[in-house]
Formats: structure tokens, C-alpha cells, sequence
């Protein structure tokens, strides 16, 4: 139903709809007339909505993280609470509340309750009394959260943006809203002591529920008339307040892409002069390494050097070859992760090195030279010159512009050789940081300015250490896991701190540890 349909209009629908014996829960609408809206609520009733359900997985990369043998986590559903196979979403039945026909806001509190832990008892968390409330086209997912710490009522976990949602029917006539867009609230983030930001994408929900004792009149009509069908104001088109209609142009290449500022083609094949690599590896999983779980750090070395987003990796050489679109540029410097330290060795010790970028066209692939330890058997396994990431280049990105291809926010994806070197703690296909490389053609060609790294070629920097490292990873708690289940992502994403006896596990990229291998000769 259309954000855009005036008020009076969805609660005609709601109450034809129900009056035809089907149960009804209207899509929130922006009201459009204020006045209309008052008059509707001072006499609308409120409708009973039972057989209620709730289809939420809190965060799909969260759960597989639990799942992998590194976090030796488990999860419990209680009080009629399920979990679809396969380590799927949670469905919380037997909702009960009220839909408000005038203003179309819903309440509905829903029976049952979910248990994580992990760590031995370092993560144990459980979410109950879960409720599900709509207003306007927003709402929220409030839960009672308890952990050995204590326990913490009504806390509302999530905001839910119904703007583009449609309701559908399901079974017996209910009324559907699926896959409701979800982010973590500034309060959820609290009760996760920080280790989940404000704003990171959570589940989608899907919320379903039936009507008790649908009315059988429009409270919004003029006395003396019916409903006659479905309204007629139903929107034809876009909403007014939306572009007519999309761009039928494309920009123009810029120069920068085809020529360099001298009008001569942007480059012939030649040697690469120097060049440097930003690349973070995974954000959650450097939040994970620095947090309260691993008590890690970060080390750099060979000349990479740290930086707010990642490490810098200098010394390009190789070749490029504009005509054929190809790059293939080595990078030296080396970055070390440590963590879980046991008896004055770190049980997860993963190093990368002789970085390697190799592109045709819009595809490429990053190489390193690694080694990792597994965290069970502390056997080292080495790989050289393994195939990390795969790399996707937007089309004509692939030029020079005063001596320099500069491609910048590259994406980049775990491959099935790169799950090696996590110990299979992410499965491929799984996003990692995006990459900046640029490298130099000529000698006197100026690249972009530092990375802002601190530290010194050749030197040793190290970065982290016991405390806690801000915020979900990249919006996945643990990534993607594959076989054995992942750690954190993107995304973003496992509390820790007070409520969870400093458990970041959320964040946490790898069980796998890796110890750098070979210096690839230049």
C-alpha cells in the first residue's frame, strides 16, 4: 500500500477488507491531512491482533559465528521460541496487541526467548519478551536482554523502516509485512557495551498477524454512508514527490580515464616505479584481533605502516599496460596479527606478506605470501603467492593520469584458496575491506599523499592491544562461515563489554591464525 495514500483512504481499506472477512494489519501511512487524521482518531477503534508471529534472526552473521568451532558457542531457544534448520532465523509465536485504525500503529508482544553463549560462558546473552511496535512507517523490536551481569527491560534493540514495505497474505488471511529493513539502535548498541555501532544493519523481520473482530463500517466515513469497494484514491504511478523518471544520459569519460592532462594517451606499457596498497584485510576482523576476547594487536614491518582504516603497503613494481588493460604490481611490507595469548605464545598468529595485485580489465585478484597457525592443533600451514581476494574494477577505471593509476574503494571478496588462511572461519564470497592502490609510472610522477600511517618504513608498528575495539564489523558479526561457520563482518557485529563480560566476538574474522611466510623477490 502506498506511503502516499491519505489516511482516511487506509482505514477504508482496512475496514472494507474486513468487513469482505479477511483480517487486516494496514500499512502505516504519512498522513497527509492532519485534520482528517485528529477527527479519525477521536472515534476509531482499536482492532485485537492474535496468532502473531515474528521471523527475526537478530543478525545472520552472529549466529555463524557461535556456530564455528573457534567461539565453541551454542544457541538456545526457550518458551516456544524456534530456530529454522540450519542454523536459521528465530520465530517467535503466539503475538498478542493492538492495531490503532486511525493512526495504523501496531504493538504486538510475541512469547519466547533466545540464548547465546560462547567462550565459556564470556558471551551468554539472552533476548525475551520480545515486542514489535509500528508507527507512521518506522517502528521497533524492544527486548528484555539478560547476562550474568544483570538483566535490562524493554530495551529497544532495533528500528524498522516500513517505507517500502507491502503487506502481503499469508495463511488463514493473515496480513504479511516480510523482510522489514532493521538497524541497531543507539540503545541496542548500549546494551552490547559498544560493540555493535548505532545504525548497523541487522536481520530483516517478517511480521505476520490476524485481526480478532474486524469492524464492519469505515470509522472514517460520513454517517449514513458504506464502504463500496476498494478506495478509489489508490495511487497510478510514482509518488509526485519521486523523479519522473530516470536519466537517459550517462557522464562522459572523463579525461582522466582515456588521456593524461597533456592530451597524450594515458599510458604505453611500461615498468611500474613505485606504488602503494591500502587495504585494511577485514575491518571486524581487526576489531576482533584488538578486542576483549583475543587481547591482540596488530603489527606492521618491511616498510607497511598503519593507518586509521588499515595498513599502506609501499614500494610498488611490476607492469601496466593501458592498451590491454592489464596491472600487476608487488608491494612490500608485512602486517601481523596476534591474539589469545597462552602461556607466552599467541595461539592466533597470522601474518601477510609480498601483497600482489594482478587486474585484466575489470577483474582481478590479490596474491599474499601467508601463514596460519590453527588455533587447535597449533600446527603452521604455509601458503605462498595465495589467491586472497577477487577484485571487481568499475569498466575504464583502468588508466593513467600524470604518470599515475590511482583505483580507488576497489571491492574485494574472499576466494575458496583465501578460506585457507582463516581456517575456513569465512566462507567464499565473503566481503572483506575494499582496496586503494596506486602506483607511479614515471619517476617524477607524484602519487596521492600518505595513508597517514603511523610508523616508519622498515620499523615495527603495533596498534591495539587489550581493549576494546569500537564498533560491529563491516555489518556482519562474524561473516559468513563456511562448513565451520564465521567470524565477524561487515559488516559489523558482536557484543561485547559489561553486559557480555567483554565478549568480542562479534567482530571476530578468523579462528584460523596466520604467521607470514616467504619476502616475494622483486
Amino acid at each position: 500500500m502506498a506511503a502516499t495514500r491519505r489516511p482516511i483512504a487506509l482505514a477504508a481499506a482496512v475496514a472494507t477488507a474486513a468487513a469482505l472477512g479477511a483480517t487486516v494489519f494496514a500499512l502505516p501511512a504519512l498522513a497527509a491531512d492532519s485534520s482528517a487524521a485528529a477527527a479519525a482518531t477521536a472515534t476509531a477503534p482499536k482492532l485485537q491482533l492474535t496468532d502473531g508471529t515474528l521471523e527475526w534472526g537478530v543478525k545472520e552473521s552472529f549466529r555463524k559465528y557461535l556456530a564455528s568451532p573457534f567461539s565453541g558457542g551454542k544457541i538456545t531457544v526457550k518458551d516456544g521460541a524456534v530456530q529454522a534448520p540450519g542454523n536459521g532465523v528465530f520465530t517467535f509465536a503466539g503475538g498478542r496487541g493492538t492495531y490503532d485504525t486511525a493512526t495504523h500503529g501496531t504493538d504486538t508482544a510475541f512469547a519466547g526467548g533466545v540464548g547465546f553463549y560462547a567462550h565459556g560462558g564470556a558471551l551468554d546473552i539472552t533476548l525475551s519478551d520480545v515486542k514489535l511496535a509500528t508507527s507512521g512507517t518506522g517502528g521497533a523490536i524492544t527486548v528484555d536482554v539478560t547476562t550474568p551481569q544483570g538483566a535490562r527491560d524493554d530495551v529497544e534493540f532495533a528500528t524498522l523502516d516500513l517505507s517500502a514495505v507491502k503487506p502481503g497474505r499469508g495463511e488463514g488471511g493473515a496480513m504479511v509485512f516480510e523482510d522489514i529493513p532493521a538497524t541497531l539502535t543507539k540503545a541496542g548498541s548500549e546494551a552490547f557495551d559498544g560493540q555493535y555501532k548505532e545504525g548497523d544493519a541487522l536481520d530483516p523481520a517478517t511480521l505476520s498477524v490476524k485481526t480478532v473482530t474486524p469492524p464492519t463500517t469505515d470509522p472514517t466515513q460520513e454517517p449514513g454512508t458504506e464502504p463500496t469497494g476498494t478506495p478509489s484514491t489508490e495511487p497510478t504511478g510514482s509518488p509526485s514527490t519521486g523523479p519522473g523518471t530516470k536519466p537517459t544520459t550517462t557522464a562522459s569519460p572523463s579525461p582522466s580515464d582515456t588521456a593524461t592532462a597533456t592530451g597524450r594517451p594515458a599510458a604505453t606499457p611500461g615498468e611500474i616505479v613505485d606504488g602503494t596498497l591500502d587495504w585494511g584485510v577485514k575491518k571486524s576482523f581487526r576489531t576482533y584481533v584488538t578486542g576483549p576476547i583475543a587481547h591482540g594487536r596488530a603489527e606492521t614491518t618491511a616498510g607497511a605502516t598503519a593507518s586509521g582504516d588499515g595498513y599502506r603497503f609501499p614500494d610498488a613494481t611490476g607492469r601496466f599496460d593501458a592498451a590491454e588493460q592489464t596491472l600487476n604490481a608487488e608491494f612490500h611490507g608485512r602486517v601481523r596479527f596476534l591474539g589469545h595469548e597462552e602461556n607466552g605464545a599467541y595461539t592466533l598468529d597470522l601474518s601477510l606478506t609480498g601483497m600482489e595485485i594482478r587486474v585484466n580489465g575489470t577483474r582481478g585478484t590479490l596474491t599474499a605470501d601467508v601463514t596460519t597457525k590453527d588455533r587447535t592443533t597449533k600446527k603452521v600451514s604455509t601458503y605462498p603467492g595465495l589467491a586472497v581476494a577477487d577484485l571487481k574494477l568499475p569498466k575504464g577505471k583502468l588508466a593513467a593520469r600524470n604518470g599515475v593509476v590511482n583505483l580507488t574503494a576497489i571491492p574485494a571478496t574472499l576466494t575458496a584458496d583465501g578460506t585457507k588462511a582463516f581456517g575456513g572461519m569465512y566462507e567464499a564470497g565473503e566481503q572483506l575491506d575494499a582496496l586503494t592502490v596506486a602506483v607511479a609510472l614515471d619517476k617524477d610522477a607524484e602519487l596521492p599523499g600518505s595513508a597517514g600511517g603511523s610508523g616508519t618504513a622498515g620499523g615495527s608498528v603495533t596498534t591495539g592491544g587489550g581493549g576494546t575495539a569500537g564498533g560491529l564489523a563491516g555489518g556482519s558479526v562474524g561473516g559468513s562461515a563456511g562448513g565451520a561457520g564465521s567470524l565477524a563482518a561487515t559488516g559489523s557485529d558482536l557484543p561485547a563489554g559489561a553486559l557480555i563480560a567483554a565478549s568480542g566476538v562479534v567482530v571476530a574474522a578468523g579462528a584460523g591464525a596466520v604467521v607470514v611466510a616467504r619476502r616475494r623477490t622483486v
